[in-house]
């Protein structure tokens, strides 16, 4: 992994949070971590904004009575079948 060295400013008070979790010397892997850990969530949160609408109740109408009554459905069939073997 290529590193390059940056400096940051952060509040007196969250440096000493982070130095009390990572110590002083994982400091920047702690902080490589929870950015990179920001940065993901923010390409998500992205993605299911561009995805918005995307779903179709129409196209599935196997989902009408909630996920949870069909994931049920599709439990008492495959057991039926299982009892059949």
């Amino acid at each position: 992994m290529n590193l390059k060295r940056t400096h940051i400013v952060l509040p007196t008070a969250l440096l000493a949070e982070i130095d009390g979790i990572a110590g002083e010397r994982g400091r920047s892997a702690f902080i490589a971590t929870a950015v990179d850990e920001a940065v993901r969530r923010r390409r998500l949160l992205a993605a299911v904004q561009q995805a918005k609408g995307a779903w179709k109740s129409n196209a599935h109408p196997e989902l009408r009575q909630g996920a949870a009554a069909f994931v049920k459905k599709l439990r008492n069939e495959n057991e039926a079948r299982n009892k059949k073997r």
